[in-house]
């Protein structure tokens, strides 16, 4: 789906930014994703993936591969190896 994320799922939000008259615009708020290197000590290996800042959290907690198995994601189908 364009748009989504491989491993957050999120994707942009859209709104109305307000002026002060209270005029109404559209606007979009981005998901913050970040590109980050993350240790797998499963793979023995640093691995690129794409994910939200409050992600990063979860992982850093569980791991990776926890984190993938609980989105039903394998580390092949994130990474594109």
């Amino acid at each position: 789906m364009p748009g989504r994320r491989k491993v957050t799922g999120k994707k942009p939000m859209f709104g109305n930014k307000r002026s002060h008259s209270l005029r109404a615009t559209r606007r979009k708020w981005e998901p913050n994703l970040q590109m980050k290197r993350i240790w797998v000590p499963e793979l023995d290996k640093f691995v690129r993936v794409k994910i939200s800042a409050g992600e990063l959290r979860t992982i850093d907690k569980i791991g990776l591969i926890a984190f993938l198995k609980g989105r039903g994601l394998t580390i092949k189908s994130v990474t594109g190896e």
